[in-house]
Formats: structure tokens, C-alpha cells, sequence
């Protein structure tokens, strides 16, 4: 369907191998143009309409960073397992980075174009989400955060987290404290 599409306004990027969410999210941080980046996760998890709340946050607070988050919105709750997951990533977060979030390991995060920009990245897979936290919290940026819509979707249903993805998190969050 994307190789069929033929319109001037998307750059659809096509890569030869699955390298990765990070992997795709570096190549795609290549490419982009406009003032304010927005990662996107294409598992129809989010609504994009929130990316609105989002915008609107940071026009108000004059803000660099803004997460989504799914525990501030009044949404569907993962399983027990993701959701207790993403709990403690948070909570280690806070303790390491002093960042006052409730969701680190939200897909959405939005950043003013200069600041993710100014980030080298490292990750291939899911340790997106930690490094990209610990780095711009390093930077000394403040993250805001909005509530925002989930529908989550199961192991059946495609979702390809597992539980050796939060070790990786995990040390991630605690690598980056010491290491750029």
C-alpha cells in the first residue's frame, strides 16, 4: 500500500531490513523538516488527535518536551504486567532524572525540532523511549506531560514488548545517568 501511495506531502522511508523502532526513528530523524517532532507508533495504540493536547501544552508552557501520558488520561489499562512495567520504569526515572513523569515509556513524546536534534541517539529497538528521557533530562529540559487516549492491544493481538525489553529499559535508564 505505501509503495502505491502517491502524495507530495508524506516521505514514506523505506528500509531493507527491521532493524528496530530506534533503528527507524534515528533514519527518520534524518528526514524531517517541520519545527515540532512527533513520535508515532503505527500500532493504532494512540490517537493522533491528541497530538493537539500536546501542541497546545507546549505553545502554553513554552515548552521543549511534551510526553503523552496514558496514566494522567482516562483510558484502557495494559495488563497487569505492562502496566505494573511502565509503573517502575517511571518511578526509576524520577528518582535518576528528577523528571516528575508519569508515563516514561509512553510512545508519545514531542519535542521542539532543535532539541531532539541536538541528541545523539544510540538505540536500535524499544530503549528509545529511556534513552531519549534520560538524555533530554540531562540536557536540563523540563518534561511536560497531557493526558491522552489508549487502546491498547494484547500479545495476541501483535504486541511485541516483552519482559526482557524493561531489563533493557532498565539498564538503559541507568547506563545514561553515567554516560552520554
Amino acid at each position: 500500500i505505501l509503495k502505491q501511495m502517491k502524495n507530495e506531502t508524506i516521505k514514506i522511508i523505506f528500509k531493507e531490513k527491521n532493524e528496530g523502532k530506534g533503528s527507524a526513528i534515528r533514519e527518520g530523524l534524518k528526514h524531517v523538516t517541520g519545527d515540532v517532532i512527533v513520535i508515532q507508533d503505527a500500532d493504532l495504540e494512540y490517537d493522533p488527535n491528541d497530538w493537539i493536547k500536546m501542541i497546545k501544552k507546549m505553545e502554553e508552557e513554552n515548552a521543549s518536551v511534551v510526553f503523552g501520558s496514558r496514566i494522567l488520561g482516562k483510558c484502557k489499562k495494559s495488563s497487569i504486567f505492562f502496566y505494573l512495567g511502565g509503573r517502575i520504569l517511571s518511578f526509576i526515572t524520577n528518582i535518576l532524572y528528577n523528571a516528575n513523569i508519569t508515563d516514561e515509556p509512553t510512545c508519545y513524546k514531542m519535542f521542539k525540532k532543535e532539541v531532539i536534534n541536538s541528541i545523539i541517539l544510540n538505540c536500535k529497538g524499544f530503549e528509545f523511549c529511556p534513552e531519549i528521557t534520560a538524555k533530554v533530562r540531562k540536557m536540563g529540559y523540563k518534561i511536560y506531560e497531557v493526558p491522552i487516549s489508549y487502546n491498547p492491544r494484547n500479545l495476541k493481538e501483535g504486541k511485541k514488548i516483552k519482559w526482557k525489553d524493561g531489563i533493557e529499559a532498565i539498564w538503559a535508564l541507568i547506563k545514561y545517568k553515567f554516560v552520554d
